[in-house]
C-alpha cells in the first residue's frame, strides 16, 4: 500500500542517516498539506544534533528516488515532509479499482482467529446489549477475514444458571408457555423481581438452579429444555436478519461441569479454598480475587469461562488469537479470568493471544431504557420500531419491495450508530438521527451508494462506459479512494470498525458534494472519466458497507 511504501523508504532513509529506530508516523494531513505527511525529521533531529529542517532536507535527498509514484515532496513547518502523489499513479489506482475491484488484504494471512460475540442469556429475548455485541463482533469478523485471517465465529449462550432458574420459576408462577418467546420474557421478569424482593421466592429459585445443574427434576428439566429451544430459534432468526451465522456454538451447560472439574484439579497450584468457595487470588497479577466455585460447589461464570477455553482450544488447537466481545463493564472480570486461564493452560497458550474487546453501553437519546422490573427494550423491538419509522418516511416513495428496503435501512441506521463509536465507548442512540439522509448515518451511506448505482444505470441506457483520463482535474473523491485498503487494515489490526465508518462517511460526503457540482452522464472525455470516478466510488462503498455488515440496496 502507498503508506507502507512511504514508511519503508523513510526507515531506509533514517537508517542511512544513522537513526534507524526513530519512532516516526506517516499520516493523512489536512487538505492542502499533501496526500501524506510525516514527522520523521522532528523525531530524528535531536538524536542527530541537527535542526528538523536540516534532517528534512537530508531525508528528502535520501528517499526521493525510491518513491516513483510521488510527484513532489515538500518541507513544511518546523520540519515535516509532505508527499504529493502523481496524477499517473492516481489514474492507475482508479483503473485498478474498475478492472479488479479491491483485492483483499493479506496482513493476517495464515492466522486463525476465534471471535466470540453475541453470547446471550437464553430464556429471554435478546436485549440491546447483545445487539451491540453482535454488530461489533460481526463487523470485526469481516474486517479480519478481509485481511486474510481464518475467522471462527463463536456464540456462547447461557443455557443454565440463575437466569434460567428465574425463568423456570417464572413460568411455573405465571403458567406461561415455554414455546412463546414473549411468555419467556415475562417469566424472566417475574422471576427476577421475585428473586430480589421475596426471600421465600429467592430460596425456591436457588433450589431450582441447583436441581437444574444436577438434572434431578424431570419437570423442571422439560421446562428448561423447551424454553432453551424457543430462545435458540428466536436468536437464530434475529441473527439471520443481522447477517450473522456462527461456525460453532458452545453452551454453559457444557462449559460449567468441565470448568468445575478443571478448577478442582488445580486447587493449591492455581486456585485455593476460601470460606467454602474456591477462588483465584488475582492480587498476584496486580488484579483482584474472584470466586470460581461458590459455597454450594456450583461453577460461577468464571469457572464456566475456564471450561469454555478448554472447549475452544480443543476444537481449534491451531488458533493464534482468541477475541471475546462483551460489555466494557466486564473488562476487569476478564483480566482475572484470562490470568487464571494462562496459568491453567500455559502449555496451550504459547505464542497465542487472548483479548477482551469491550463494547459500550447503548442508551436511547430519549432516556427511556429497560429496568429490572420490566419495560425491557429488546433487540427485536428496537429493530421493529426503527423499521416502522422508515416505512413512515418512505410511504410516498414507490419501492418494489418496501419490507426488504425498510429492514435494510433500519438495520443500517442501528449498525452505523453503534459502529461510528470507538469500541468500548458508550453509545447514545437517537432514532431520528439514525435515519437521517443528511450525513453521518447508515442510510446516508446507503443513499450515496444508490445514487452511484442510479448513475451507472443511466449511463448504461445511453451506452456510455467509464474511461480514466489523465487529462482531467483530480477530484477529492479520487484522492480519498486510495486510502481505502489502509483504513481497512488499520481497523482490522486495531479492532476498531469506527475507523472505516468515519472514512466511508467522509468519502460519501466528498462524492455527494462533487456530484452536486458536476454533470456526470455525458458523452465526452470528461463525462467518461467522471463515470469512472463514480463507478470506483460505488465499488468502494459497496465493499465498505459489507465490512460494516450493512446492506447495499439498489433502491431506497
Amino acid at each position: 500500500m502507498t503508506r507502507n511504501t512511504i514508511e519503508e523508504e523513510l526507515k531506509k532513509g533514517l537508517g542511512r542517516l544513522g537513526v534507524p529506530d526513530a519512532p516516526f508516523a506517516v499520516s493523512v494531513p489536512e487538505k492542502g498539506f499533501g496526500d501524506y505527511s510525516t514527522n520523521a525529521p522532528l523525531v530524528a533531529a535531536k538524536e542527530l544534533s541537527l535542526t528538523p529542517r536540516e534532517v528534512a532536507q537530508a531525508l528528502l535527498e535520501n528517499i526521493a528516488d525510491g518513491l516513483p509514484f510521488v510527484e513532489k515532496i515538500e518541507i513544511a513547518g518546523p520540519g515535516f515532509l509532505n508527499f504529493y502523489l502523481s496524477r499517473s499513479y492516481l489514474c492507475d489506482s482508479l483503473k485498478s479499482i474498475l478492472s479488479e475491484g479491491w483485492k483483499e488484504g493479506a496482513v493476517l494471512a495464515g492466522k486463525e482467529i476465534l471471535i466470540e460475540y453475541t453470547s446471550p442469556n437464553l430464556f429471554k429475548p435478546l436485549h440491546i446489549g447483545n445487539l451491540v455485541g453482535n454488530i461489533l463482533g460481526e463487523s470485526l469478523s469481516r474486517l479480519l477475514e478481509y485481511e486474510g485471517a481464518h475467522v471462527r465465529r463463536i456464540n456462547y449462550p447461557s443455557d443454565i444458571g440463575l437466569t434460567v432458574a428465574k425463568g423456570v420459576w417464572g413460568l411455573i408462577s405465571t403458567g406461561g408457555d415455554p414455546r412463546d418467546i414473549k411468555a419467556l420474557g415475562k417469566a424472566y421478569q417475574v422471576g427476577n423481581t421475585a428473586y430480589e424482593d421475596d426471600v421465600t421466592a429467592k430460596g425456591e429459585i436457588d433450589d431450582i438452579n441447583k436441581a437444574l445443574y444436577e438434572g434431578s427434576n424431570a419437570t423442571l428439566n422439560v421446562l428448561r429444555e423447551e424454553g432453551i429451544r424457543t430462545s435458540r430459534a428466536h436468536l437464530s432468526a434475529l441473527c439471520a436478519v443481522l447477517g450473522t451465522q456462527f461456525d460453532t456454538e458452545f453452551f454453559e451447560s457444557e462449559s460449567g461441569p468441565l470448568g468445575r472439574d478443571i478448577v478442582l484439579a488445580h486447587i493449591n497450584d492455581v486456585f485455593e479454598k476460601s470460606d467454602g468457595a474456591i477462588v483465584y487470588r488475582g492480587e498476584q497479577d496486580g488484579l483482584h480475587t474472584r470466586v470460581f466455585l461458590n459455597s454450594q460447589g456450583l461453577p460461577t461464570y468464571e469457572a464456566k469461562d475456564i471450561g469454555l477455553f478448554d472447549l475452544k482450544s480443543r476444537a481449534y488447537p491451531q488458533f493464534d488469537t482468541s477475541l471475546t466481545v462483551t460489555g466494557a463493564e466486564q473488562t476487569d472480570y476478564f483480566k482475572v479470568v484470562f490470568a487464571a486461564i494462562r496459568r491453567v493452560f500455559h502449555d496451550r497458550l504459547k505464542n497465542k493471544n487472548l483479548h477482551h474487546i469491550a463494547n459500550g453501553f447503548l442508551r436511547l437519546s430519549t432516556g427511556k431504557m429497560s429496568s429490572r422490573k420490566g419495560n425491557v427494550i429488546t433487540g427485536e423491538s428496537l429493530i421493529e420500531d426503527i423499521k416502522a419509522m422508515v416505512k413512515e418516511k418512505m410511504k410516498n416513495h414507490p419501492i418494489s419491495d418496501m419490507e426488504k428496503v425498510a429492514t435494510s435501512v433500519a438495520i443500517a441506521g442501528i449498525k452505523y450508530s453503534i459502529l461510528r463509536q470507538a469500541a468500548g465507548g458508550d453509545i447514545v442512540f437517537d432514532p431520528e438521527k439514525s435515519l437521517s439522509f443528511e450525513g453521518d448515518s447508515g442510510p446516508y451511506l446507503q443513499y450515496s451508494y444508490v445514487r452511484a448505482c442510479s448513475i451507472k444505470k443511466k449511463a448504461q441506457v445511453e451506452n456510455l462506459v467509464p474511461e480514466v483520463s489523465a487529462d482531467m482535474p483530480i477530484s477529492s473523491v479520487e484522492k480519498l479512494l486510495i486510502y481505502f485498503p489502509e483504513v481497512v487494515e488499520r481497523a482490522a489490526l486495531e479492532y476498531q470498525p469506527h475507523l472505516l465508518t468515519t472514512y466511508l462517511t467522509t468519502l460519501a460526503g466528498a462524492f455527494n458534494s462533487w456530484y452536486a457540482k458536476e454533470r456526470i452522464v455525458e458523452d465526452s472525455e470528461a463525462g467518461r472519466h467522471k463515470l469512472a470516478v463514480t463507478e470506483a466510488f460505488r465499488i468502494t462503498m459497496e465493499r465498505g458497507l459489507w465490512l460494516l455488515g450493512i446492506a447495499a440496496p439498489q433502491e431506497m
